[in-house]
């Protein structure tokens, strides 16, 4: 490189050029003068960041200022020299650097570059110095490019000082802004006052008038207000004493207190501060931030409140919770009084339910003056709390003062709450009392309305309990303690009768012919029928006893102190009772009633026994006229024997091991065998034989009767048709009982046949007695109507016992008329029983009916019989029952041998 001026030329040059540059134009003139004095094509200047970056400060090319530009150093000359030596390449360079795009765009073939370093040894960045021929430097250009280094590094120093001195001034002033901002717009009140009586404002953000209601400039230096004077007078001594603690340990204080706002409301406020002190140690000035933490202070105070009254209470359930539960209340709300009450429940006897009286309230736990109140009823709509009613929840002062029984002093305030169940219906109240009104509203109120739930959630639980045992233990039409309550009953008391050394009394009550009034009248006005009888008997039962509805038209009354001329009462007076005509829906009702008796010790020891005993005494007490029957051993006797003969019976009927008897019937004019009766006989391997006036009754009582039946018709129809393979006939019809139970089917003609398969239907005569026929007579009508279409003839039996219609007894398509035995048998020594028998004959002779008389014992019966026009008549004058094989013998002739006898 040729120089081109004289160093001192040069120098000064340099000099005069950077003396006129500052800020930005200082690198633009120093690569402009270096370009001039060193005669290069290319001068750039360039700071390095911690990104291996080079980001040009100014750039003079080829005669001009080029525009700056960043690049990566990596792979180029500048990445040797920044942060380190001067970095010669005084020709080929672009060679040396082939991935250099800078070299190749500026043609440059030779390269000088010398480090800037700060003057602490920081790296700053580099100066470079290109040419497009060989670059060749002699001292004077070395000299030269370290005093324009130090320039550059200079200036890089300073320039970097400065923009760190203004980044640091705005961020002081824009944290002095966000600061303001911040404290102007917090929901709170930042301030600076004196430590003076009045606490005088000095400094007031804008937050004042949001939390106080004053504005600013009214408590700045105390305009309008003080804001000491704002502090609750309660308050006043803590606050003070929060500051002076504070000031005494030079440490920031915290208190919290209440403050009256402009609009007369006490608010809750939270206080943070600290004293600022001068050179000599005394305080300036006081500085903090108030907010308003109302709502957190109250839930604060509501969670304590309700966790202490949680943590007092030590039962959950009945009175107890009550009790405790307003006791607490009034201590911890500061109240002088408070009650807990619940809607009465009516019992409703047709239902069988509780159900609620919606204004009438009983208190089941009240506190006042330091104790427990009686509790006592009132009238929700005409008390001062109505506005429960229809509000959920009511703070009110009381206009007139309240007068609470029980206490001394009137109550001027009430804060309460209504308890509703799960289904949102209306339960009960809790109400708190105070002489003076409180302050606020708000900590009762919140308190109330968190324990309230569990309140109403216990009253809830017992008036479910309430009903529960309603429907346990009490029946639903009578509103009579039903069968479950009734053992419980029975036990207490028989329990209590041994105790006390006493007899107790059972008595069981059976309503007759109930179920026909059901029948005749729909259940519905038997159910009225049985709550008015309910009604009747519990208002007649005296003191101690208890009356009970078992189930139906049963009733079951127990008496203690039984004594022989209490129970005799006690009889005549339900009996009494019951005998009264009722009167429903244009209808008057006579009952009578079937009581059995039972005592303790007497009759039973244990409850069960007692029960059982009773139950056999009204057993018996249906199937006697005068319906009152007290129990004895013999029943028992009775009973078990009628028990085992029914299990036997059924046994017998199931497999076959009953046998039929046959009676002759015989035509009373020519003496000859008309037909015969087939009788049912049961000889028990056990009991022998076995009346059938026992049997056949207890079949009809147990169910058996219908299965009984149909055994009867199948064996006669085989007996029959084994008569007729024998070659024997028998003149007439084979006549057969059939049960009242079996003449209830409407498709008994059916059933018969069905029964009687292979025989033809005229060889069955079909007997049912008149009482049976008259049970239903318009059914009877139809079945006798299909029978007789069928072929079967019909016969009434024991008739004159019964209360036929001659209009019936026409539409009943019978044959024949039976004549009662009772009748025959007393007809010659009675007159009545003669003339009613003469009166049947002349009446089936008007009706086109045969007769038959039953029971015919001796010559002269049946003399008289035939005398009267009676066609037939059976009986021991004739013959006795006999087995099949005896009456073939003696009334079909001698059987014919069948082919098994023939082999034998």
């Amino acid at each position: 490189m040729q120089a081109r001026v004289t160093a001192e030329a040069a120098f000064r040059l340099l000099a005069d050029g950077m003396s006129r540059a500052t800020g930005d134009t200082f690198f633009v003139t120093l690569v402009a003068k270096l370009a001039e004095i060193l005669d290069v094509d290319h001068v750039l200047v360039a700071r390095v960041g911690d990104d291996h970056r080079a980001h040009t400060l100014a750039v003079w090319s080829q005669g001009g200022l080029a525009p700056n530009l960043s690049y990566d150093l990596t792979g180029t000359p500048c990445e040797t020299v920044a942060g380190q030596e001067v970095c010669l390449y005084p020709e080929g360079v672009q060679r040396r650097f082939p991935d250099d795009e800078l070299l190749q765009r500026l043609g440059a073939e030779s390269y000088l570059g010398l480090p800037l370093f700060a003057l602490d040894g920081r790296p700053l960045g580099l100066l470079a110095v290109l040419n497009n021929r060989l670059m060749q430097l002699a001292g004077l250009e070395s000299e030269i490019l370290h005093i324009a280094a130090a320039q550059a590094s200079a200036q890089i120093e300073r320039s970097q000082t400065s923009q760190a001195l203004q980044k640091s001034e705005a961020v002081a002033r824009e944290s002095e802004r966000r600061l303001e901002t911040l404290l102007n717009h917090l929901p709170g009140m930042a301030y600076r006052c004196l430590n003076d009586a009045d606490w005088t404002m000095l400094v007031v953000s804008q937050g004042a008038e949001a939390l106080t209601g004053y504005r600013p400039e009214a408590l700045l230096h105390n305009r309008e207000v003080s804001y000491a004077a704002l502090i609750h007078p309660l308050d006043r001594a803590k606050v003070d004493s929060a500051v002076e603690e504070g000031v005494a340990a030079r440490s920031p204080f915290r208190v919290v207190y209440r403050l009256r706002i402009a609009d007369g409301q006490w608010r809750w406020m939270l206080e943070q501060g600290q004293a600022l002190y001068d050179a000599e140690g005394e305080v300036k000035v006081l500085e903090g931030f108030i907010s308003d933490i109302t709502e957190q202070y109250e839930a604060q105070r509501v969670q304590d409140a309700v966790a202490r009254v949680a943590a007092a209470i030590t039962t959950r359930i009945g009175d107890g919770y009550f009790h405790q539960l307003v006791r607490h209340l009034v201590e911890i709300l500061e109240a002088d009084a408070g009650f807990i009450a619940t809607f009465t429940q009516q019992d409703s006897r047709r239902q069988g339910t509780a159900s609620v009286t919606p204004c009438h309230l009983t208190t089941v736990s009240a506190v006042g003056d330091g104790g427990r109140l009686e509790n006592h009823a009132f009238d929700l709509s005409a008390s001062p709390f109505a506005a429960l009613m229809t509000t959920p929840e009511c703070a009110e002062q009381a206009d007139p003062p309240l007068r609470w029984p029980g206490l001394a002093e009137e109550q001027a305030a009430w804060i309460g709450r209504r308890l509703d169940n799960t289904q949102g219906e209306p339960v009960g109240i809790i109400v708190v009392l105070y002489r003076e009104p409180p302050e606020t509203n708000g900590f009762a109120s919140s308190v109330l309305r968190i324990l309230s739930s569990g309140a109403a959630a216990e009253v809830e639980r017992r008036q479910d309990h309430s009903r529960m045992r309603q429907l346990a233990y009490f029946d639903g039409t009578t509103g009579l303690a039903n069968r479950v309550r009734f053992m419980e009953d029975l036990v207490a008391m028989r329990d209590a009768a041994e105790r006390e050394l006493k007899p107790l009394g059972l008595l069981l009550l059976d309503i007759r012919r109930f179920k026909e009034i059901n029948d005749l009248h729909g259940h519905q006005l038997g159910d009225s029928l049985l709550a008015t009888l309910a009604g009747r008997l519990q208002r007649s039962v005296a003191p101690g006893e208890a009356l009970s509805r078992l189930s139906g038209d049963e009733f079951a009354l127990l008496v203690p102190d039984a004594t022989p001329e209490r129970i005799e009462q006690c009889v005549a007076r339900m009996r009494g009772v019951i005998a009264r005509p009722i009167y429903l829906e244009h209808h008057a009702f006579s009952l009578r009633v079937s009581i059995g008796l039972a005592g303790y010790p007497r009759d039973a020891r244990t409850p069960g026994e007692l029960f059982k005993a009773a139950s056999i005494a009204l057993y018996h007490a249906k199937r006697e006229d005068d319906g009152v029957c007290p129990f004895s051993a013999s029943m028992h006797r009775d009973l078990e024997r009628r028990q085992q003969i029914t299990e036997r019976l059924g046994e017998a009927i199931r497999e076959d091991r009953l046998a039929l008897y046959y009676q002759p019937q015989i035509d009373l004019r020519t003496g000859e065998l008309t037909g015969a009766e087939a009788l049912c006989r049961w000889q028990d391997a056990q009991w022998g034989w076995v009346s059938p006036g026992e049997f056949i009754p207890l079949a009809e009582e147990r169910g058996l009767i219908r299965p009984l039946g149909d055994r009867v018709l199948e064996q006669a129809t085989r007996q029959l048709l084994a008569w007729g393979e024998q070659g024997l006939t028998l003149p007439g019809r084979l006549s057969l009982n059939i049960s009242a139970q079996q003449f209830a089917d409407p498709h008994l003609a059916e059933h018969i046949q069905r029964l009687t398969a292979g025989l033809s239907t005229t060889a069955i005569a079909l007997e049912l007695t008149e009482s049976d026929f008259m049970r239903d007579p318009e059914q009877a009508v139809v079945i006798t109507q299909a029978l007789r279409k069928a072929g079967f003839t019909l016969a009434i039996d024991d008739f004159g016992t019964g209360y036929s219609s001659l209009a019936y007894l026409r539409r009943f398509s019978a044959q024949a008329l039976k004549i009662d035995m009772s009748f025959v048998r007393h007809m010659l020594a009675n007159p009545h029983d003669r003339t009613i028998v003469d009166t049947v004959i002349a009446m089936a002779q008007a009706l086109g009916m045969k007769t038959v008389a039953e029971g015919v014992e001796t010559a002269e019966q049946a003399a008289a019989l035939a005398e009267m026009g009676c066609d037939e008549a059976q009986g021991y004058y004739f013959g006795r029952p006999l087995a099949a094989n005896e009456f073939a013998e003696e009334w079909l002739g001698p059987a014919t041998p069948t082919d098994s006898e023939e082999a034998e």
